[in-house]
């Protein structure tokens, strides 16, 4: 069973910073390109950065392209987002997902997905 487990959401003022971390099990990480997801409240869910299938290549959404980093840790079969200089347009649900070949990238056709973190940024 693939398994996505999330961590690090919270409530953070605009221009905050808050780090996002996914573990997955070594066969999702190896076999599957990750990439995170936010939905806010009455909106569809959106993409906001992945890797390709190689893990070496980044995508990211205009909305948070300059403020947001996403990262990996092979050794830990961990995937991060790094959210700087956060605004209020930037609070949803924020989700983890995984994909395996031949999925697109930007939309949340995804194989498999976390349970999801809260992100709350304040003006």
């Amino acid at each position: 069973q693939v398994q996505l487990v999330e961590s690090g959401g919270g409530s953070v003022q605009a221009g905050g910073s808050l780090r996002l971390s996914c573990t997955a099990s070594e066969r999702t990480f190896i076999t599957c390109a990750m990439g995170w997801f936010r939905q806010a409240p009455g909106k569809e869910r959106e993409f906001v950065a992945a890797f390709d299938w190689s893990g070496e290549i980044t995508y990211y959404a205009d909305s948070v392209k300059g403020r947001f980093t996403i990262s990996r840790d092979n050794a830990k079969n961990t995937v991060y987002l790094q959210m700087n200089s956060l605004k209020a347009e930037d609070t949803a649900v924020y989700y983890c997902a995984a994909r395996q070949l031949g999925r697109p990238i930007t939309t949340p056709k995804y194989d498999y997905w976390g349970q999801g973190t809260q992100v709350t940024v304040s003006s």
